[in-house]
């Protein structure tokens, strides 16, 4: 039997299962732990995944970990077509919606449609950001590659010329998904403050 020919739904699984296999090819604004190479979009998902389950417990509400997950996982699969878009590239952020809308409806457009319904509904969930579960994982978003630019002391801020200012403003939603990491965040930006590693306004 040619299963493939005779089963369309596990046709459109595998054509899905191929076609985000390209995520590995987005590389991100963030350089890796010591100083390496910038990551790729899927490195950056299964690294906050993997952060979000063990970090879970400091999370401001109870939160459906395998849903949370499942967000970070899939956030940034949009990025196949849309592009990175670097967190304080302002001109880069006016057209970001727009871009992500259309990848978001071919790409997933590739599943059967009760499993393109779902995985756009986390989608949706994650980027409205008003439940527990969107709130922790854009927390995740916000310290995965904030430990990583610390470790490399403040590299990719220096890179870019950001300020403490930006950084903070982004770390807005951490705070939303647990008080306790935002305190750590704060801790650790204050720190690389000190170091001169992440400049304040003149």
């Amino acid at each position: 039997m040619d299963y493939l020919h005779e089963n369309k739904r596990l046709k459109q699984q595998l054509s899905f299962s191929l076609e985000i296999d390209k995520e590995k090819n987005i590389f991100r604004q963030t350089s890796l732990s010591g100083h390496g190479r910038k990551e790729n979009d899927a490195e950056h998902a299964w690294h906050m995944a993997i952060m979000a389950y063990i970090l879970q417990e400091y999370a401001n509400e109870t939160v459906d970990i395998a849903r949370c997950m499942l967000m970070c996982l899939i956030h940034d699969i949009v990025e196949i077509d849309a592009g990175d878009t670097y967190a304080y590239d302002a001109r880069g952020l006016e057209t970001q919606k727009e871009r992500e809308d259309a990848a978001k409806e071919r790409i997933f457009s590739m599943l059967p449609e009760d499993q393109k319904a779902f995985l756009i509904s986390v989608f949706d969930e994650f980027e409205k950001n008003n439940t527990p579960e969107a709130k922790f994982a854009h927390a995740m978003d916000n310290l995965q590659p904030l430990l990583l630019n610390s470790s490399n002391n403040g590299g990719d801020w220096i890179e870019h010329d950001v300020t403490a200012k930006q950084v903070y403003g982004r770390q807005v939603k951490t705070r939303e998904g647990s008080e306790v990491l935002y305190k750590v965040t704060d801790q650790i930006l204050q720190e690389q403050i000190r170091k001169g590693n992440l400049k304040t306004e003149i």
